[in-house]
């Protein structure tokens, strides 16, 4: 059987963990591996300053905090992203405003984004799906024109760029995902870069149940104590050891996946010229970071059908997002706001294809063996 996913795991990992246990001793958060951690993520992004969280979700619910949401204000995304998305600004009694997508990308479609914008709209989330940048020169400029702050949802953009700049540095705030689905895993966490140095304190003191400790541990005041709102965002120590062993290899992770995403391309390209599939697009002047590959086919019983084929066929592949604006939470905190083109229509055509680091080129090719031409020009039957 060939999984969808299997977590990253190159065998240093187990060995800064101990490491972290016996040589410093220390297994709670925000010691030498965290320390590591975060300075590798500001310094490949070029931003004041990374935290590294507890879970993407938790940057992202950092981000919506210090971007000053309150009840009523609204925020701008795609409904085609994951449910923490949205989750992170509704949780601060945000209206979450949905709008299209674009069909080659499957990003939040730029052009829709002013349309929507109203006295309340304090926010707009570009989500880069894939590891493929959104249209952030428009993005930003439409931030800019109207005073909006833009929170990047880069879970799937490490490693990823924008006209050279990396996916979570380009917004006021980028949250990233470490997730064990995602290039480089900690298990469970995550990581909010910080653009300008006026939020740094702010977000310490947030990440660090509304105290002032940091300040204590660089020896700024004589003790801490309670001085604003907060959380505990800060992950094990454990966990950040075995997610610094993936960035130091990141080079080498990221050339494994690239040249899989490329054998799914080159094997299934025929198929696209004959009109029986679509496969991605990278505009120019993005550069991905192999994170998935998907195909599209006519509609959601070729989906489903093509599924269940493969699965007969030992090899596991899923369908992505249910679109939030069609979900009974979506309608109740959100609204979508112009037509659905494509979200729906796009979303049911995906299918997402094994794609890891531990998977090989001649398992690449078996599974593009197994999408015949034949299962889209006439009916089949689910045997191998």
């Amino acid at each position: 059987m060939i999984a969808f996913n299997k977590p990253l795991f190159l065998g240093n990992e187990i060995d800064y963990m101990k490491k972290a246990a016996t040589d410093y001793q220390k297994i709670a958060g925000d010691g030498y591996f965290t320390k590591a951690c975060t300075d590798w993520l500001r310094n490949k992004a070029a931003v004041c300053g990374a935290f590294l969280t507890s879970s993407g979700t938790h940057a992202l619910e950092m981000a919506a905090m210090l971007s000053g949401i309150q009840p009523g204000d609204e925020v701008i995304m795609p409904a085609f992203t994951f449910v923490s998305t949205a989750n992170a600004f509704a949780l601060r009694g945000a209206k979450i405003i949905f709008v299209d997508i674009r069909p080659d990308t499957m990003n939040i479609d730029e052009t829709m984004i002013e349309a929507a914008i109203t006295k309340k709209t304090k926010v707009i989330v570009p989500v880069h799906y894939g590891g493929i940048a959104c249209e952030m020169d428009s993005i930003m400029a439409i931030a800019k024109t109207n005073k909006l702050q833009v929170v990047e949802d880069a879970a799937q953009g490490v490693m990823a760029s924008y006209k050279n700049q990396t996916l979570g540095s380009i917004g006021h705030f980028g949250c990233y995902s470490f997730h064990e689905t995602k290039n480089f895993t900690m298990g469970e966490g995550g990581a909010l870069l910080i653009k300008e140095d006026c939020f740094m304190r702010p977000a310490g003191i947030l990440r660090d149940k509304g105290t002032n400790r940091q300040a204590f541990i660089n020896q700024e005041v004589d003790f801490y104590s309670w001085v604003d709102l907060g959380s505990s965002y800060l992950p094990s120590e454990l966990n950040a050891a075995y997610l610094y062993a993936q960035l130091e290899a990141a080079d080498l992770i990221q050339e494994k996946r690239l040249a899989l995403w490329d054998a799914y391309y080159t094997q299934l390209k025929a198929l696209e010229e004959a009109g029986l599939i679509s496969l991605p697009v990278v505009p120019e002047q993005v550069s991905h970071n192999g994170h998935l590959f998907y195909i599209k086919v006519e509609n959601k019983k070729v989906r489903q059908d093509l599924i269940d084929w493969l699965k007969m066929n030992g090899i596991m592949a899923v369908f992505h997002y249910i679109p939030l604006h069609t979900s009974s939470a979506g309608k109740k905190f959100g609204q979508f706001v112009g037509e659905d083109i494509h979200t729906s229509r796009e979303s049911e055509r995906l299918l997402r294809l094994p794609l890891y680091y531990s998977l090989t080129e001649t398992e690449v090719v078996f599974v593009c063996e197994k999408i015949k031409p034949e299962l889209f020009t006439k009916p089949f039957s689910l045997k191998k």
